[in-house]
């Protein structure tokens, strides 16, 4: 019996080694039924792998990849880019000329606040850390209301700061 075993083993380790070195006789070689979407290279794939990919075989994950990419060419030079959602220039050089004329910060005012804690800051420093409705002084929780009701409006005779139960009171009362 082990004599058997043995030799099964060495036919099927003979047979491996003749399927990789490519010594394999021809009739076990499979033809190729279609080609590769990229390289053009003969290649053999299952039928149903061929209707499940929609027509779209590939001869390595190489291939794939290549297929995956989306291309756009650069805005300053035309050279192709991978594309991204903010990607419109290939290079720091590209950029820079894609920005030479534009103009930042020109004729803006300098009072123009950017953020609400600086615009929180600026409230306590010019009306105290207390609420202007119920005089709370618990000044961590304060918050910015705006009395016309827009956001992006922040003139300081549209704010007003106060506790959390003003301002739902506010809002929701």
């Amino acid at each position: 019996m082990r004599v058997c075993s043995q030799s099964y083993f060495e036919i099927y380790f003979y047979l491996n080694i003749l399927w990789y070195t490519g010594l394999v006789a021809e009739i076990y070689k499979r033809k190729p039924n279609t080609e590769c979407v990229v390289c053009n290279k003969a290649i053999y794939k299952r039928p149903s792998q061929i209707k499940s990919g929609d027509r779209r075989v590939f001869c390595s994950r190489t291939c794939y990849g290549v297929s995956c990419r989306k291309e756009i060419p650069c805005i300053i030079c035309g050279k192709l880019i991978l594309s991204g959602v903010n990607r419109k220039t290939c290079s720091r050089t590209c950029s820079n000329k894609n920005r030479a004329g534009i103009l930042y910060k020109i004729n803006s005012p300098q009072d123009k606040v950017k953020s609400q804690k600086v615009l929180k800051l600026r409230l306590f420093q010019e009306r105290g850390k207390q609420c202007e409705r119920c005089k709370y002084t618990g000044f961590k929780i304060l918050q910015i209301h705006h009395k016309d009701r827009n956001r992006q409006n922040n003139e300081m005779n549209n704010l007003e700061l106060i506790c959390p139960n003003c301002h739902c009171e506010e809002h929701y009362a």
